[in-house]
């Protein structure tokens, strides 16, 4: 019956009453129903989560209906904490609904495309040429390469097929790789936690084919030095739920509600519980209204507050009124004991190196390793000991690399010393640097000596050679540091807590910080109290922030001092809480051998991205920052060059950190050089080395023979949200004519250059050949491509996530197949690799190449250089690979059989096995359990009889089959290969859950737990939530340092002259970019200067996607950034009005947001905005405005470089060079003019010419 009919018979469908008149029955159609059933219907719900690197791992519940997802809603059946927390309930927020906006949208990517000009030429050359051969008609000449390149960021993309466009990256690779070499392709791919597959597409063809895989958490300035430094481990933190044990929490410069909403309800709940909440932000943030106390120290000046906190805990709880729990923990898990050798300088001495066995007359009957092994009193005996667990113990001998309170000869009892103290006879004068004095236009100082002396406590020993030296201890040496009275008498110590004159107490910050002191005091004791009291269960949750500054390193070691001081690390509801993006890929071990194609061929190349770029790009060519201006009072200025550059270069030729490309010759030619000399290629590289004829590539780094040529990017937006020197890579890296750089290099305007690199007096301008992005929307890094390939999203292909904000292992599922012509990662690297098999036949077959590489942390090269640093190119030493130099390792490339490889589990982990951090263990058993598992190949050729790796779900089960944490049996087995070093067993970690396996369809079910494994630092527990250290205090397990302890001492020569072995405030640096350009092109408007800062977004974190409906409203319908009522005054701004902020390296476009809650002197621009969106032209540059990392260029920390020693070495992701901006400072002016640059082509360059 119709619905009109139905209407007209509206008083006729009562049919009868029931219930006295309280009920009746009608005749009437209920199709209308239909419509909300039918919206509400669905064929099938699929779990999935978002990979946004957001940290929450939020699971969902996808419905489809016809092949099409209709609707999501959060799923609520996580595995349960323990019955005395709150569970985990991960609830969703704008990250993910910024994802789920694209799926169906008009901004998703569905088809290859190729740039027009490149895509002519191409179809141009295969017309006659076979693939090779085209690609190389076209790279080699000139004209031809010009006329493609120089349209990068104009958009102008064609369609074409995936056919087309896997020939023509095979072509090019294959092209690359034979006339300069595997390392000129490199690919760049963030956080592999987020969707570890995926990364590991990318990574295993590169791999495969010798690639260089860049590093992204150094590059995004997300990894933090200071970790690496003091643990030996790189940002292993406690899972959310751990927040509810604690009791003191402060939040410093972590913005909870915002940037870690999934897992938010766990700071409020413990708030109920009772705990104390302290923020600590420059601007009123959002988690500055949920805490009981606010402290804005002015930004960048962390250090300095750190540093007063640390003075108050020091006096009160471990001086005057000493924490017996303290002691104790200070002198077990801590380098307090350690000894440090002074020498004299000036009017006393300065700290150097720890005092090590070897250089005692007896070595303390250490033979092995004497010289990493470092030396303390025992406090039972007085005599001098070492110490078990030093990183000497580690390597060359087994069972004594344990922190037990044992010394390492007899294996006696031990109570180690933690100072020298004896009254004021026998302390002597040390000089410390102090650099709080320093004149910064911007930032307040604090007047002192750059040089102070203060009285320490030492003793005189006699070393081998018959000197006479003194000796203390690092405590005696940080309590002289932190400027504390002891009663010894000399200068520069405070009076009491408002002496303002000296370094570190809480008046002296004031200064500094604008904190009042009695605030310092008050957070300082109370956090310390409630440690003594709880046994360390004070917390201090961190974001990224303070890592952004050049001196990131005081701001966090200041902090983690405090930590240390009150026995927190290690400890349940204690330690810091580092959480910055969605780092923890917790099944690591497993996910290496995939990823990095170990399971073919061993070492894999990697490179670290920051070092990358500045040099590729030519930021190095624009430095105006002097390395003399940041170096210690106490250094020789004349043994250090001014430029930064140099430093990379000669931490290359060390094998401090890993060089792409490697040498100025292709890899290939060279094994193929050596053979014809009948020498071995490393013999060959060392001879070449040694008389010239071979030099590094970095030493050369404008010569085409040296250009990275072919660039991967995919999971991310490279060039849009993490691109530091944004407008530099756009002019060099990918010569594109259409950049915002406004300054002249060291040629053109003078200034010191580098003297290690070859110096041409034009930069090279466009030094990638082909630069190929995947992805599934059209992101500023996709406009400047020359291909951009559509990937699946998170709800289109199968994958794994983890997190480390809970322990468990998340899937994402292929809830409807890839929309369009869109693939998944894994396809889509697949298809490249069956390409490249069938294409280089006849171009390169089985070869050998030479791998270069660092001197490697966890590995026994980390004990390469114990002493002073010595150059072979200075004839200081010789030259031997793994030594003095970097390892070399000839590889074998089976070019032919990349396909093959690439869809199979290689023999090596049968033959070598597997492992991670140190320690390995034999996989036979795991390997063919994954051939039943997976099946195995039976096509004739190199891989018969392998696993198979064909699809996404079969890498999964890779990982999930090698990992400690997903496979008990090899977690058991792992614990077993550590025991073996540290003579103490720790199965009984594992063996309750020696028979699990977790497949990816289980987690499909639910998401699962991980098994505890020592990979990482802390347990899967019914008793503990996960805690980063724990197994270092409870299991005795040594931290992976020089000291085998937690170091409040960096005692490396670099560090040391750079004033950084202990902690202290140090200013940010000038960057010297706004004095060439402030007031020199003005409109009109008044122009201010304010420091630039760059947070996660307001309403997510870094791959937040900004170009979507959702984030476009709430950030006003495109790029904003935030300032001051006061400096909104100051230049006439008003709310909504279009400004302009640029510097010497570039200009941005944005509208205004005046808001009171941030501090005057600063500028918020909240990352990543794509500066595709609504952007209007800039009047200074006059092109269209730039993205927030347009007024940003690279510079490098010389610290961040140091290698082959102990914890300070390199590891992938794990230290090296990092991308900070936050010194930076811009102009800031309202524009006259709103010009959208929407006119005609012809009209717009008409105009330009005029």
């Amino acid at each position: 019956m119709s619905h009109l009919l139905d209407q007209l018979r509206f008083f006729k469908r009562k049919q009868g009453e029931f219930a006295d008149g309280h009920g009746e029955t009608r005749k009437e159609s209920r199709d209308w129903e239909n419509v909300y059933r039918a919206r509400w219907q669905y064929d099938k719900i699929v779990r999935s989560t978002h990979g946004v690197n957001c940290t929450g791992s939020c699971s969902w519940k996808i419905y489809v209906k016809n092949g099409l997802i209709t609707w999501e809603t959060q799923q609520t059946d996580y595995p349960r904490t323990r019955p005395d927390l709150p569970n985990h309930e991960p609830r969703g927020c704008p990250r993910g609904a910024s994802y789920s906006w694209y799926i169906y949208s008009a901004n998703r990517l569905k088809y290859p495309k190729v740039r027009k000009p490149l895509l002519k030429l191409w179809r141009e050359a295969r017309a006659t040429m076979a693939p090779v051969d085209a690609w190389k008609s076209i790279v080699e000449d000139k004209a031809k390469a010009a006329s493609y390149k120089s349209k990068r960021g104009l958009g102008g993309f064609v369609r074409s097929t995936w056919d087309e466009v896997n020939e023509i990256i095979a072509a090019a690779n294959i092209y690359t790789i034979k006339q300069y070499g595997p390392d000129r392709v490199v690919g760049f791919s963030p956080i592999p936690a987020m969707s570890m597959v995926s990364y590991a597409s990318g990574a295993r063809y590169l791999s495969l084919i010798g690639g260089a895989c860049l590093s992204f958490y150094d590059w995004y300035c997300d990894l933090p030095p200071a970790s690496p430094m003091v643990w030996g481990e790189q940002t292993d933190v406690p899972e959310s739920a751990d927040w509810y044990n604690s009791n003191y929490i402060i939040a410093w410069g972590s913005n909870v509600p915002q940037t870690r909403t999934p897992d938010a309800h766990f700071f409020t709940e413990v708030r109920y519980k009772g705990a104390k909440t302290v923020s600590v932000t420059p601007d009123y943030s959002e988690v500055a209204k949920l805490t009981d106390l606010w402290l804005n120290p002015k930004q960048g000046t962390d250090a300095a507050l750190a540093q007063a906190f640390n003075h108050v805990i020091f006096k009160e709880f471990h001086l005057d009124h000493p924490s017996a729990y303290f002691t104790d923990y200070v002198r077990r898990y801590t380098d307090f004991p350690m000894l440090v050798l002074l020498e004299e300088k000036g009017q006393g001495y300065q700290a150097t190196r720890f005092l090590r066995a070897s250089d005692l007359a007896d070595g303390l009957g250490q033979g092995n390793n004497p010289e990493w092994k470092t030396v303390a009193y025992d406090g039972k005996t007085g005599q001098l000991v070492s110490p078990l667990g030093s990183i000497g113990y580690r390597w060359g001998e087994s069972g004594k690399w344990n922190i037990e309170a044992r010394e390492g000869g007899e294996g006696r009892d031990t109570e180690l010393q933690l100072s020298l103290i004896d009254g004021a006879q026998n302390a002597v004068e040390v000089a410390f640097p102090y650099f709080g004095g320093q004149l910064h236009d911007h930032f307040p100082h604090a007047e002192g000596e750059e040089i102070q002396y203060r009285r320490v406590p030492s003793r005189e020993l006699t070393l081998a050679d018959g000197r006479k030296v003194h000796v203390a201890t690092v405590y005696d040496i940080s309590a002289a540091g932190l400027a504390i009275d002891r009663g010894l008498g000399g200068s520069n110590v405070a009076r009491d807590y408002h002496d303002a004159s000296v370094p570190g107490t809480p008046a002296w910050q004031e200064q500094i910080t604008g904190v009042s002191r009695e605030k310092v005091i008050q957070v300082a004791r109370e956090f310390a109290d409630n440690a003594d009291k709880t046994r360390g269960k004070s917390m201090i949750i961190v974001g990224a922030a303070m890592n952004h500054w050049y001196h990131m390193d005081m701001n966090y070691r200041g902090l983690i001092n405090m930590l240390m001081l009150c026995g927190c690390v290690g400890q349940s509801g204690g330690g810091w809480a580092h959480y910055v993006g969605q780092e923890k890929l917790r099944p690591q071990c497993g996910w290496l051998p995939l990823a990095f194609g170990l399971d073919w061929s061993r070492p894999p190349r990697q490179m670290n991205g920051t070092s990358f770029f500045y040099n590729h790009s030519s930021q190095w060519r624009h430095e105006k920052m002097s390395i003399h201006e940041i170096l210690s009072p106490l250094a020789d200025k004349s043994k250090f060059p001014e430029h930064m550059l140099d430093y990379n270069i000669r931490a290359e030729r060390a094998g401090w950190l890993p060089s792409a490309p490697q040498l100025n010759r292709n890899p290939l030619q060279i094994c193929r050089e050596a053979e014809a000399k009948g020498m071995a290629p490393k013999d060959y590289v060392v001879q070449s080395l040694k008389d010239g004829s071979l030099r590094f590539a970095c030493e050369q780094p404008d010569s085409p023979a040296n250009f990275p040529r072919n660039m991967f990017i995919w999971r991310s937006n490279l060039l849009g949200s993490s691109g530091k020197g944004h407008e530099y890579m756009l002019k060099y890296l990918l010569g594109t004519p259409k950049h915002g750089v406004m300054n002249e290099d060291l040629g053109k305007r003078g200034g010191f250059k580098p003297e290690e690199a070859e110096w041409v007096d034009e930069g090279a301008i466009g030094k990638l050949d082909l630069v190929t992005t995947l992805d599934f929307r059209m992101s500023s890094t996709c406009v400047y491509s020359d291909i951009v390939l559509p990937t699946a999203t998170w709800y289109e292909k199968d994958d794994m996530n983890t997190s480390d904000m809970h322990p468990f292992i998340h899937p994402l599922s292929t809830a409807v197949d890839p929309v369009w012509q869109s693939r998944s990662d894994w396809d889509i690297y697949k298809g490249f690799a069956k390409k490249f098999s069938e294409v280089c036949v006849g171009h390169l077959g089985v070869e050998k190449e030479l791998v270069l590489t660092p001197l490697m942390h966890d590995s026994p090269a980390e004990l390469a250089q114990p002493f002073e640093v010595k150059e072979w190119k200075k004839g200081e030493c010789d030259l031997i690979p793994g030594k003095t130099a970097p390892q070399m390792t000839v590889v074998e490339r089976d070019y032919p059989n990349v396909y093959k490889r690439f869809t199979a589990l290689g023999p090596l982990m049968n033959k070598v096995g597997n492992g991670g951090k140190g320690i390995a263990w034999n996989t036979q058993d795991e390997v063919k359990q994954l051939a039943e598992l997976n099946g195995e190949v039976t096509a004739e050729g190199v891989t018969c009889g392998m696993p198979k790796i064909e699809s996404d779900i079969d890498a999964c089960e890779v990982i999930l089959q090698l990992a400690p944490e997903t496979n008990g049996h090899v977690a058991v087995k792992a614990w077993d290969a550590l025991g073996k070093q540290t003579g103490l067993d720790h199965t009984h970690l594992a063996l309750h859950r020696e028979d699990e396996k977790i497949r990816f369809r289980d987690i499909q079910a639910q998401p699962r737990k991980i098994i505890s494994s020592p990979t990482w630092s802390g347990l899967e527990s019914e008793k503990v939530s996960y805690n980063a250290g724990y197994t270092n205090v409870h299991e005795l397990i040594p931290w992976r340092t020089l000291t085998g302890r937690q170091q409040f001492y960096q005692d490396h020569p670099w560090m040391r002259a750079f004033g950084e072995g202990f902690t202290s405030y140090r200013p940010p640096v000038d960057l010297k970019t706004t004095a060439g350009i402030h007031n020199i092109k003005p409109n009109g408007n008044a122009e201010i200067l304010l420091n630039f800062i760059t947070p996660h977004q307001k309403w997510g974190i870094h791959s937040t996607y900004s170009d979507n409906l959702h984030m476009l409203t709430l950030n006003r319908g495109g790029p904003v950034i935030w300032l001051s009522e006061d400096d909104a005054k100051k230049a006439g701004i008003v709310d909504n009005d279009w400004v302009e902020l640029f510097n010497v390296n570039g200009a941005i476009a944005a509208r205004a947001v005046v808001s009171q809650r941030v501090n005057p002197g600063m500028t918020l621009m909240y990352h990543a905005q794509e500066k595709i969106v609504n952007t209007p032209g800039s009047e200074i540059t006059g092109i269209r405005g730039g993205i927030h990392n347009s007024v940003t260029r690279i510079v490098l920390k010389p610290t961040h470089m140091i290698g082959g020693y102990a914890q300070l070495s390199y590891g992938f992701n794990y230290y090296g060079t990092i991308g900070t901006n936050r010194d930076e400072f811009v102009v800031v002016r309202k524009m006259n003019k709103v010009d959208w640059l929407d006119a005609p082509a012809d009209a717009t360059q008409s105009m330009q010419h005029a």
